[in-house]
């Protein structure tokens, strides 16, 4: 059982949309990473051998939410339905991908298919952050077929700004913190739920 009371993980959401918009509107994100834990990981899957992974408040500001990150000016990740669990302190936020960017007939470039956010949220115990609430994980889920269409999309129209044409560029293992899968420094799986904390229904033998 959480620690945390329901309206205490609601209060933490609700600032976390504000800061997510902020960010969206300044062009940099790396001010989310204060509401993230010193030991947070944040993580995503590109292809079945090419993963995303952050760990630590550093490394999700630098790396994460900020080379990952740059180049996408006016593109904004509007949270379309959010599911809390106060039981086992998770969230799972559904957001859709908006470009800012318009195509001929004035209707917005979107990443289609469903996205989303899974996070793990902690009391913190110790150090600078005690008592106050923190993302202790997160991971994300895209449709990376339609973002790569989507993309295309927007270069083949003429449409596409410098700085997303280098964001672009921004792919495979040599980028900080993209891994092989076997070289992962954190599950790709949430750690508790990685060890089974949560199992719902034991697999089949």
């Amino acid at each position: 059982m959480s620690d945390l009371t329901r309206a205490e993980i609601e209060e933490f959401w609700d600032s976390w949309l504000q800061i997510n918009r902020e960010a969206e509107q300044s062009g940099d994100w790396r001010v989310m990473a204060e509401w993230f834990a010193q030991d947070a990981t944040y993580g995503w899957m590109y292809s079945h051998d090419e993963h995303f992974m952050a760990v630590g408040r550093d490394q999700i500001r630098d790396w994460a939410i900020g080379i990952e990150m740059d180049g996408l000016d006016g593109w904004h990740y509007d949270y379309v339905c959010t599911v809390i669990d106060e039981q086992k302190s998770m969230i799972v936020g559904f957001w859709k991908q908006r470009s800012g960017i318009l195509d001929d007939n004035g209707d917005e470039y979107e990443i289609l298919g469903i996205g989303g956010s899974w996070f793990g949220v902690e009391r913190q115990t110790s150090g600078a952050d005690a008592g106050q609430v923190k993302i202790a994980w997160q991971r994300d889920w895209f449709d990376m077929p339609s973002t790569a269409h989507t993309f295309l999309s927007i270069i083949e129209a003429g449409k596409a700004p410098d700085t997303l044409l280098k964001r672009m560029s921004v792919t495979g293992h040599d980028v900080p913190g993209h891994y092989r899968r076997k070289d992962l420094p954190s599950t790709v799986w949430p750690p508790p739920v990685e060890r089974g904390d949560y199992v719902t229904q034991e697999p089949v033998s």
